[in-house]
C-alpha cells in the first residue's frame, strides 16, 4: 500500500518536475550577472506605480505570493524610476518612505488606487505627502523619513538594481539577484511564479 502511494505521488509530481526541467536559460530566464547570487534565496518584484499591469499584479499576484512563497525564500519589491518622468523618482521616494515607516502595504494600495481608479495626478512630493497623511501617517514622520539617509540609500539601491538587472519593462521578477524571469515565453502569472520559485529553490 505504501509503495503504491509513493508511486502515485511520483506520478502526480512528474509533470511538474518535467516542466521545471524545461525551463531554459535564454528562454524562460536570463542570467544577469556571472558572479554569485544573493546570500539567501530571494525574489524581487520591480514595479512602477504608474504601470497598470503592476496594479493588476499587486491585486491578483501579490496575495498569491504571500500564501505560496516557498519556505526560506524572501520576497522584496523595488520601484523603478523610468516611468512617469520626474515623478518616477518621487514615487520611488514614496515607496522608500513607506518602507521605512512600515506602512508600505497600505500606502502602495492607496497610491495605485489614486492613480488608476481615481485618476489623481501627482505633480510633486507634497501631493504624495498629503496622501500619506490621508492614510494615517503624521506629517512630521513623513518629513523626517523623506530626508533620511535610509530613504536615500534605498532609492540608490533600487536604481542600481534596476540598472544591473537591465529592467526595461514592469512588472518584472529577479531571483537571487542573478536571474531575471523572461515574460515573453510565459502564458500566465502562475507560470511566472512557477519559474521564479523554481529558480529560487533550485539555483544558487
Amino acid at each position: 500500500m505504501k509503495k503504491a502511494l509513493l508511486m502515485a505521488a511520483a506520478l502526480l509530481f512528474a509533470p511538474m518536475a518535467a516542466m521545471a526541467a524545461d525551463y531554459q536559460e535564454g528562454v524562460h530566464y536570463t542570467v544577469i550577472n556571472d558572479g554569485p547570487g544573493s546570500a539567501k534565496p530571494e525574489i524581487t518584484e520591480f514595479f512602477s506605480f504608474f504601470c497598470g499591469h503592476c496594479y493588476n499584479f499587486s491585486k491578483t499576484v501579490l496575495p498569491k505570493i504571500e500564501k505560496t512563497l516557498p519556505e526560506g525564500v524572501a520576497f522584496n519589491q523595488a520601484h523603478v524610476e523610468f516611468i512617469g518622468r520626474e515623478m518616477g523618482v518621487e514615487m520611488s521616494r514614496a515607496f522608500a518612505i513607506a518602507h521605512q515607516l512600515k506602512v508600505e502595504k497600505k500606502i502602495e494600495a492607496a497610491i495605485f488606487e489614486a492613480i488608476h481608479d481615481k485618476k489623481q495626478r501627482f505633480t510633486n512630493l507634497n501631493d504624495i505627502r498629503l496622501l500619506f497623511i490621508a492614510n494615517g501617517v503624521e506629517g512630521k514622520d513623513f518629513d523626517a523619513a523623506a530626508k533620511s539617509f535610509m530613504v536615500n540609500a534605498q532609492m540608490s539601491k533600487m536604481k542600481r538594481d534596476t540598472t544591473n538587472a537591465k529592467i526595461s519593462g514592469v512588472p518584472s521578477l529577479v531571483v537571487n539577484g542573478k536571474y531575471r524571469v523572461e515574460t515573453g515565453a510565459i502564458k500566465s502569472y502562475d507560470e511566472l511564479l512557477d519559474i521564479a520559485y523554481y529558480l529560487a529553490t533550485n539555483k544558487p
